[in-house]
């Protein structure tokens, strides 16, 4: 969890603001602290399911998980008075490298993911619900059933809770750790027990989803937010934030710094501020690289990071993406492509061989800097790397490819003179 600093910046405003509460993931720390209040209020009629959408929408919450969909408009898309079965699903796989946000959401603040599920939920009418978490994350998923157990003996989840007409049900999945299924429809599909491939779409979740019927999917850190606006008000969450880029964020920053961790902050904290929260550099070195959002984005150099703004369009504008938060920092030191075998790698492994240019692609970028990285090497290789990703990207029916293609071009547009001393040297 990030610490508090001698700093100006505020942080730990939304899904990380119980965390100096000893047992911040007890029912009894989350409700003295104002938890499942809302939730109530939703039960006893104070708040319709309009008004919610209403403050979402106001709020300008955008997707938390990579893709950055406003969140409103998301929900827009199932119909609240349609009748059948309807479902809610939380995606908590988090199986992009350098991101370790939201596991920490089921640690220390599971009971504030639950109330907003609860509230998504009852938004586009499902009475069911489900927590898809990565198998690895052990103690998450222990923290995240014993919260759910205290919300049933509470009486706030079950049927006709508070005598309300509500009926509410959630549930935990634990996923294999495969990459491919933090994309929603490769996630309902292991949900439904078949193998973690992404679905063509249309239909879209919406109107068939998990076992055909109409499903939301939310990232944890989009639906631990919804019970904070909800008390402290839509506007009031733009406002901490910048023009289209409404609240706070949680930042995963890791590698060449003093104090690698989840840092909240601000949207729109400029990043020069969000790597001193993290102790600056190791051992005075220079900044020589910023993966912003994880490796699936764009790598941008030390000198553009450095006039970057944390939010959707100030990094944008720096040449990447926020993507899942996902900031890891290189210095001066790092052989870049040594990094981008890493990434390649894990692509290729991660692949799940559904697309052609996904299967055969992945292989390719990998085997090529491979080659390079051996000293075998030729200056065609170096473009066959960028000729090959462009052929992925855009070809595939998940981003899988798409995240496998956009480090091979833009490592190779950033720091080529590095691909072409392994040839010449």
């Amino acid at each position: 969890m990030s610490e508090n600093h001698s700093t100006s910046i505020m942080q730990n405003e939304v899904c990380f603001r119980l965390q100096d509460q000893p047992n911040s993931w007890d029912i009894d720390v989350y409700m003295n602290n104002g938890g499942y209040r809302v939730w109530q209020n939703v039960l006893n009629g104070k708040i319709s399911a309009a008004e919610v959408v209403k403050e979402v929408q106001t709020s300008g919450l955008r997707g938390r998980g990579g893709a950055g969909f406003p969140t409103g408009l998301k929900w827009s898309f199932m119909s609240r008075d349609l009748p059948g079965q309807k479902y809610v699903v939380c995606n908590s796989d988090e199986g992009e490298p350098g991101t370790f946000k939201d596991r920490d959401i089921l640690r220390y603040n599971p009971h504030q993911l639950i109330e907003g599920m609860a509230i998504a939920a009852f938004v586009v009418g499902a009475d069911t619900g489900y927590n898809y978490v990565r198998g690895e994350f052990v103690e998450p998923i222990n923290r995240f059933n014993e919260a759910l157990k205290q919300a049933y003996e509470r009486g706030l989840l079950g049927i006709n809770i508070m005598n309300s007409n509500v009926s509410m049900n959630f549930y935990y999945h634990s996923g294999a750790g495969a990459y491919v299924c933090g994309e929603e429809t490769a996630l309902i599909e292991s949900l439904e027990g078949k193998k973690g491939q992404p679905r063509f779409k249309p239909p879209y979740l919406a109107s068939y989803g998990l076992y055909g019927k109409p499903t939301l999917v939310n990232n944890t850190e989009t639906l631990c937010s919804l019970p904070v606006i909800l008390e402290k008000g839509g506007q009031w969450f733009k406002d901490i934030g910048v023009e289209n880029s409404g609240g706070s964020k949680i930042f995963s920053v890791s590698g060449h710094i003093n104090k690698p961790g989840n840092y909240e902050v601000r949207m729109g904290t400029p990043f020069k501020d969000l790597l001193e929260l993290a102790g600056g550099m190791r051992d005075g070195k220079k900044l020589k690289a910023v993966i912003p959002g994880g490796p699936s984005t764009p790598v941008i150099k030390g000198k553009d990071a450095l006039n970057m703004t944390m939010d959707f369009d100030g990094i944008s504008k720096a040449g990447s993406a926020l993507g899942a938060g996902s900031v890891i920092i290189m210095n001066e030191d790092t052989d870049m492509v040594k990094v981008l075998e890493n990434i390649a790698h894990f692509f290729y492994d991660e692949s799940c061989g559904q697309c052609t240019p996904c299967r055969e692609g992945t292989g390719w970028i990998y085997r090529v800097v491979k080659r390079l990285r051996q000293g075998q090497g030729t200056t065609q290789d170096i473009n066959n790397l960028s000729d090959v990703a462009s052929r992925i990207e855009n070809n595939v029916i998940c981003g899988l490819g798409d995240a496998a293609a956009v480090p091979a071009m833009s490592f190779v547009k950033h720091f080529r003179k590095e691909f072409k001393q392994l040839v010449t040297d």
